[in-house]
């Protein structure tokens, strides 16, 4: 069990819009009323009584009253305790006149301009006696009425008269948003949700505030929603616990389980989306309206067909939880009948025809079930697909099955059972077709889902060639051994099979072996830190995958693996705020599919343009994303995950998280050696101060980039090399790297290393300013806070102070940025190189002798440089020296 303890009272969020027009209406003496409608449990009731108490506390006279069912029997029942002592109501005229008499005495004794402000919760119970009380009241201007209405909720006419005219505003709450949900939940948590999970409680509790607080606790107690790392989340299964409270609150709000209206609603729970002559096929026609006026049902139209759905997820839930076995199995048979009756002529009349039949029987048609699946698979439902697939028995499955079943399994990230299943597709196959669309999912299969060795991978697309002689089947293992060479980073290797590729794919014949090779070669063009070029192929990419159908689905036909290249090669453009936006708005459209191949891809590549931007929270965020979902199809996308949000947060100068991440990132098994993941441990060693041993492990990875042609990498690690004192070592070799081909943000990197190396504060204002119109922020408050040190140290404090004021802009965007060059500056004198480290080291409490150890000098050395510390300082001891810099040790999560 959970020992998370969530508020009694969740905070309000997402209403701050409503909470300023009851304000207007109460400091308004012609308003007299205030009132919120919305459906049950969006929290009308919570944001009436922050109302109250914004009234009380600006001075305002405030009672509440509940009104009830009962309550709404006898006159005056729910404000009763409002009518002043001693007021006789025998005689209602003199009774309401003293009443009203007295209240305004009341009111008056308040400071000037205060109300009597009244909130009735539920309205429309109100008895007839009371509203008239009320409205007497309202309409002298001696009571200001604010009341909650259930959207839709009959009333007795005296209440409905309450509730409108001019005197009166009205507001219409709705659901909550998708980010609504985001900002209460990491309130009262206290920290990140995962993606995915948001998307699940939204989606779950379809923004009801009750039904969503009902859904974490019920979550947090069954062990289901834990913290991992950064990020809360929830393990992908079938459904979500619903516990006893929030059953019964559904329960309330469907009615009894008799009549035909139930029986409806139980069907849509198994079967939805219905049309209406489907769900009213057995003649239940006239009920469907009084489901649709009671908020039970949806009707919505798709085109020209009409659509029935059970109007709130968690009525599926609680019905479904509830059904009897033979109940379930009556309702879909019923419906597999009335769907054959019907002819089954629509496409996917297959997929319900044979998930109907299997989940009543345990069986269906092999055939039918192979149908469906397939276009399960269309629509992107692999774990209906999987489950139809599983139902097929072993000795009926054709290779064309078992291939279809070992992409399901790939998809869902079970590798092993799929390699398994496209082995036995492999034997199956008798023909080149078949044999070339095995080898294809494969080689896919080995390198992003088991994480094998490219030997493997290699050696399975080299079998197939004695099985393939046609040209065009030839030259898509060609394209398909350059992909296997990519993701085992021989990026020159992959590129040169790839020379012949044409470019424009919309002619061709064969549109899946051209995505294949256009998509590798974006993204090893990429890798080669040439932006602009990757680009024009992840979007021509982007405009022939549509073209292909799901049944030649790779991963180079995903459309949205494709836009996950485009966030690649937008941040090797310099264009990090576009990579960004689009990053999260193609991951927002996949609805936080979790561990889908997409879903993965574009986390770690926006985490990439939210490192590069500065933007380290989120940057941590993206790469947490990856780290956590539940299978991530290869070693490589963690471990450079894990790689990054080390570095993201040792840039924030939270050593402890970094040194986690890095000992995550040492865990992971990797394949292969990617030189960029080195900044991990670079930066870590920055974090705790030894800037000397930083360097040393970039100028290492920097070499091994080099000998392997890695531009892309060479160019990263020279840039951090450069922003951690090794400038004067980096500048040439990125000059040359920019100077080699159409590399935008390898040039805007270079001239940024250029100008730290010449120690030139006009330069580097120049490269803060195009760093800036890139957006990105940390390097460009890095270049702004040097400059404004090194002219401070040569007697110009007016361009100092404006370069300070420049970096101090940049660096509010940074999320926490603490590195080491923002600390120095911060510093306000210009120290060498040594004396920073140095600097650094002594603000963490080492001992002179521990530093000296450190850096192989001699204690003396080490008491030398701090008193010239000091000096250029103007400070005296250790204590200011951790004051100054504010320690980058200290965790900051």
């Amino acid at each position: 069990m959970s020992t998370q303890t969530l508020p009694r009272q969740w905070p309000l969020v997402g209403r701050t819009g409503q909470i300023a027009d009851f304000e207007r209406s109460l400091a308004d003496p012609e308003c007299s009323g205030f009132v919120i409608f919305g459906p049950p449990g969006v929290g009308k009731s919570r944001l009436a009584q922050e109302c109250l108490a914004l009234a009380k506390a600006a001075g305002h006279i405030g009672r509440g009253a509940v009104a009830t069912a009962v309550a709404g029997e006898v006159p005056l029942g729910a404000i009763a305790h409002l009518v002043p002592d001693g007021v006789d109501l025998s005689d209602p005229v003199s009774g309401f006149a003293a009443t009203t008499r007295l209240l305004a005495c009341m009111r008056g004794e308040g400071p000037s301009g205060s109300r009597f402000v009244v909130l009735v919760d539920d309205l429309h119970l109100l008895d007839a006696t009371s509203a008239m009380l009320l409205r007497q009241l309202m309409d002298a201007r001696v009571v200001f009425l604010l009341a909650t209405v259930p959207s839709g909720a009959p009333a007795r006419d005296a209440v409905d008269a309450l509730a409108h005219g001019d005197a009166v505003h009205p507001v219409e709450l709705t659901e909550f948003g998708s980010d609504d949900i985001e900002a209460l939940l990491q309130s009262v948590l206290g920290g990140t949700v995962q993606r995915s999970t948001l998307h699940t409680l939204y989606d779950t509790s379809g923004g009801n505030a009750l039904y969503l607080r009902e859904l974490v606790q019920d979550s947090l107690a069954a062990g289901r929603l834990v913290r991992k790392g950064e990020l809360w989340t929830m393990p992908p299964c079938d459904g979500i616990p619903v516990g006893s409270r929030l059953t019964d609150l559904v329960r309330r709000r469907l009615g009894g389980p008799t009549g035909p209206g139930h029986r409806m609603l139980e069907t849509l729970a198994l079967c939805e989306p219905l049309s209406p002559e489907s769900l009213t096929a057995d003649g239940e026609g006239d009920t469907l309206d009084a489901l649709e006026r009671a908020g039970l049902v949806a009707v919505t139209s798709e085109g020209r067909r009409t659509r029935i759905r059970l109007a709130h997820p968690l009525y599926g839930e609680v019905l479904r939880a509830g059904m009897p076995t033979l109940r379930r199995r009556e309702i879909l048979l019923r419906q597999a009948r009335n769907l054959e009756r019907a002819g089954a002529r629509r496409r996917e009349d297959a997929v319900h025809l044979a998930s109907y039949r299997l989940a009543a029987t345990g069986t269906a048609d092999p055939g039918l079930l192979v149908q469906a699946a397939a276009l399960a698979v269309h629509a992107g439902d692999h774990p209906r697909a999987l489950l139809l697939l599983q139902a097929v028995p072993a000795h009926r499955r054709t290779w064309q099955a078992e291939l279809l079943r070992g992409k399901t399994l790939f998809e869902t990230g079970r590798a092993a059972d799929a390699d398994a299943a496209l082995a036995r597709a492999d034997a199956l196959a008798r023909d080149e077709q078949a044999a070339l669309a095995v080898a294809l999912v494969r080689t896919q299969n080995l390198i992003w889902g088991t994480g094998s060795d490219i030997g493997r991978a290699l050696a399975a697309n080299d079998a197939a060639r004695d099985r393939v002689t046609s040209p065009h089947g030839l030259r898509m293992l060609a394209a398909n051994e350059a992909c296997v060479r990519f993701s085992g980073f021989d990026l020159h290797g992959s590129i040169a099979l790839l020379d012949d590729v044409e470019t424009d794919g919309t002619t061709v014949p064969d549109l899946p072996r051209w995505l294949l090779a256009a998509t590798t070669k974006s993204v090893v063009l990429s890798l080669l830190g040439q932006g602009p070029q990757a680009l024009e192929w992840a979007e021509r990419a982007l405009t022939v995958c549509e073209q292909t159908s799901r049944e030649e689905y790779t991963l180079a036909t995903d459309t949205s693996a494709v836009q996950a290249l485009r966030v690649l090669s937008l941040i090797e453009c310099g264009r990090l705020a576009q990579a960004r936006a689009l990053g999260e708005l193609v991951h927002e459209q996949l609805g936080g599919a979790q561990g889908h191949f997409s879903t993965v891809l574009l986390s770690l590549y926006t985490g990439r343009a939210a490192l590069f931007a500065g933007r380290l929270t989120s940057a941590r965020r993206w790469f947490a994303e990856v780290l956590r979902a539940p299978h991530t199809y290869a070693a490589v996308s963690r471990s450079l995950a894990a790689a990054g949000m080390a570095a993201a947060a040792a840039m924030q100068g939270d050593a402890e998280s970094a040194r986690a991440a890095l000992e995550e990132y040492e865990s992971i098994p990797r394949r292969v050696d990617v030189p960029e993941e080195r900044i991990a441990e670079a930066w870590v060693h920055a974090a705790d101060g030894s800037l000397s041993q930083a360097r040393a492990v970039l100028t290492t990875a920097v070499g091994d980039a080099a000998r392997r042609g890695l531009d892309g990498n060479e160019a990263v690690l020279l840039t951090e090399l450069a922003r951690l004192g090794g400038a004067r070592e980096a500048a040439a070799r990125l000059a040359e790297l920019a100077a080699a081909g159409d590399r935008p943000f390898v040039g805007l990197r270079s001239r940024f290393a250029t100008a730290l190396a010449a120690e030139d504060p006009a330069a580097l204002m120049d490269s803060a300013a195009e760093l800036a119109d890139h957006e990105a922020d940390l390097y460009a408050a890095e270049a702004a806070a040097t400059a404004a040190t090194l002219w401070q140290s040569s007697g110009h404090p007016r361009r100092a102070a404006a370069a300070r004021a420049a970096a101090a802009h940049r660096a509010q965007r940074c999320e926490g940025a603490r590195t080491p060059a923002l600390l120095a500056a911060g510093a306000g004198a210009q120290l060498t190189r040594r004396e920073l480290e140095i600097a650094l080291l002594a603000s963490r409490n080492l001992a002179s002798r521990d530093i000296a150890a450190r850096l192989t000098l001699s204690t003396r050395t080490v008491d030398n440089h701090l008193q010239r510390v000091y000096a250029k300082l103007g400070i005296t001891d250790r204590r200011d020296l951790a004051a100054l810099l504010e320690s980058p040790g200290r965790s900051r999560a």
